[in-house]
């Protein structure tokens, strides 16, 4: 027990050390568990030959993983993507296990393990890829959905590489794996499995049904076990109940031979419209984070430093030469499918690596005499390092690649022809609804945008929109600043945003700005630039989600506006408050003085609401009067 309590000790406390280094360092989660694993392992010598088991442990956060983002897709949307899910994935797997296997066979490779070698690195990981792409935001992109439907095709493609892999066996390796293993060998048979000794038409009578036991269990037996479960009003056993769900059907794939991440992933596609979705996510989500970090740390404290400096060069080269060609064959397929910019290198740098499968694949080979010993550690040392690299792919890209796609590398900025009353800077989904209330009601406008593609998409709809960077004092200058009524600040990037505000405020203490503000302290910045007005990009939406609220809670929608109104008037009272303790260079939370006053206002707000006080009694009548009609507020 002592044993099991240090180890448990040990991993914990390397994850809870380096993940947020890693995080605030900007190096993302991946890397701060494999590096803690180098650390505990490798360096340290802290956790040893138990790391292997493990990792066969902790591979079952790939099961839940998948089985969360089958929850987030709906059959319509799966069917959606079949065109990316067998052509790209399908080609992905096929290109590479050619190309790959052809070249180890030209290294003198037998034809059989240069197959399985293919076969091996023509997958990537599911585990790291998936956790990168949802941890910056970019799994609904593009790139990102592509990678999913290849990752989702390769763990298709895993069940019928099984079957494979022991017709590739050669006698010579098997021979030699039984002289060094002998009797205990047999123990692989033990295992448990509903298909053994069936002949062919039974294998795949068996896994049908157990597919369709999935599928229809998952829409018809879910929903009542479930609400049986929920009315006794126990969190930890519907947990439990979630738990078991997602080991069954793992449970269930395994003995029929195919692969338990796809079995629960099909179960989350079938649950995707259940109404207990959102609770089966918060339920699973904690172990499925927990296991996959584990799984990090035993990929980076499995890592043979000894073995990879005495074959360092070898290593090396083969993993570099790996990366090189799977990206390759990625980048070509990404230019066949029609992805563009930063999807495109997205694609071809976040599947460039082998997979956590692949571990799993070569250890079958392994015990099916298909590769060498030998060819078998060197292998195993190349999808880890390619692993190990996957997270400094991502940051190349994010820090490196992404800003250069965005400012739209070679076009020419737009010579700008017109000028009008309003500039628009930006023509996101902010700044186009400005612009057509502006046009509406017979405003002159000249917009600009950074963004190629946005330019674009607008001009398609007959929306004349300007190529270039409104930051740029002589654009500005261009468009009309000296003449110009009005400037709508409406980009997303804050720091261009008040390059813009500052340039205006300086040139034209009289025009009249508008900027958009991400959120309250981005409001004192774009004060203290110079702006007028700051428009929170979600504090509408969220008032108005308020006042929904209150209605469906049964309060009349005059008295719900009226409530509404009188919250926006008293939250610009609380700004106008906290703005002279803003310190740009102190973060709110950490700013005793804001977080007291903050606290005094916040109390003082709820008392207005209810017309308790006599500085704010009746502010929800003087917020529903017009705006002409209203007393004078100065005072607060």
């Amino acid at each position: 027990m002592t044993g099991l309590l240090f180890q448990g000790f040990i991993y914990l406390c390397a994850a809870v050390i380096a993940v947020p280094i890693a995080k605030r360092l900007g190096l993302g989660s991946v890397l701060g568990y494999l590096i803690a694993g180098i650390v505990i392992g490798p360096i340290t010598g802290l956790v040893g030959s138990e790391t292997q088991d493990i990792q066969h442990f902790a591979e079952f956060g790939v099961v839940m993983m998948l089985f969360l983002v089958g929850l987030e897709l709906e059959p319509r949307a799966l069917w959606d993507m079949r065109n990316r899910l067998l052509g790209l994935g399908g080609l992905q797997v096929g290109a590479t296990t050619l190309i790959i296997g052809t070249i180890a066979y030209l290294l003198g490779v037998p034809w059989q393990s240069a197959i399985a070698v293919g076969l091996v690195f023509a997958l990537s990981s599911t585990a790291i890829v998936l956790q990168t792409l949802n941890e910056k935001g970019l799994m609904k992109s593009d790139g990102g959905q592509s990678s999913f439907s290849v990752l989702l095709f390769q763990d298709i493609a895993v069940i019928p590489m099984l079957a494979l892999i022991p017709l590739l066996a050669i006698q010579e390796y098997l021979d030699h794996l039984h002289d060094d293993h002998g009797a205990s060998s047999g123990g692989h048979g033990a295992e448990m499995s509903l298909v053994e000794g069936l002949a062919g038409w039974q294998v795949a009578g068996v896994t049908v049904l157990a597919i369709v036991a999935v599928v229809v269990g998952g829409h018809y037996l879910s929903r009542p076990l479930f609400r049986f479960i929920a009315g006794a009003k126990l969190r930890e056993v519907f947990t439990a109940a979630a738990l078991l769900l997602v080991v069954g059907i793992a449970l269930l794939m395994t003995l029929v031979g195919l692969s338990p991440a796809l079995g629960t992933f099909l179960a989350g596609v079938v649950l995707a419209n259940s109404e207990f979705r959102h609770e089966l996510e918060s339920d699973i989500d904690p172990f499925k984070g927990l296991l996959l970090g584990l799984f990090f740390i035993t990929v980076g404290a499995g890592i043979n430093f000894g073995y990879l400096f005495d074959q360092f060069a070898i290593v090396v080269g083969l993993t570099v030469g790996l990366m090189s060609i799977k990206a390759l064959v990625l980048y070509c397929l990404a230019i066949i499918f029609k992805l563009k910019g930063a999807d495109k290198w997205l694609f071809t740098l976040g599947l460039a690596q082998a997979g956590e499968f692949g571990f799993v694949l070569l250890s079958f080979t392994l015990q099916n005499g298909v590769i060498s010993n030998e060819l078998s550690q060197l292998l195993l040392l190349v999808v880890a390092l390619s692993m190990l690299l996957t997270p400094a792919l991502f940051i190349a890209y994010e820090r490196l690649l992404l800003p250069k796609l965005t400012n739209e590398q070679q076009r020419k900025e737009d010579e700008i022809t017109e000028q009008g009353t309003v500039i628009i800077a930006g023509t996101g989904r902010f700044g186009q609804i400005v612009n057509r209330m502006l046009l509406g009601n017979g405003f002159k406008t000249v917009v600009l945008d950074l963004s190629a593609e946005a330019v674009d998409r607008v001009g398609r709809f007959g929306v004349k929109t300007f190529f270039g960077d409104a930051s740029r004092p002589d654009l500005l200058h261009a468009a009309g600043l000296h003449e110009a009524k009005m400037i709508v600040v409406a980009i997303d990037d804050e720091a261009r945003a008040l390059e813009i505000v500052r340039h205006a405020r300086q040139v034209r203490p009289d025009i009249h700005i508008v900027a958009r503000a991400r959120d309250r302290n981005s409001v004192y910045d774009m004060y203290y630039a110079g702006a007028n007005d700051m428009i929170r990009e979600t504090f509408d939406s969220s008032v108005r989600a308020g006042r929904s609220a209150l209605e469906g809670l049964g309060i009349h929608p005059y008295e719900a506006e009226k409530i509404a109104s009188a919250f926006v008037e008293l939250d610009l009272w609380g700004i106008r408050q906290l703005a002279e303790l803003h310190n740009p260079d102190i973060p709110p939370h950490e700013n005793d003085e804001y977080i007291k006053k903050a606290i005094e206002v916040r109390d003082e707000m709820d008392r207005a609401m209810v017309g308790s006080t006599d500085g704010h009694k009746g502010a929800v009548d003087r917020a529903w009067m017009p705006p002409g009609h209203r007393p004078d507020d100065s005072e607060q």
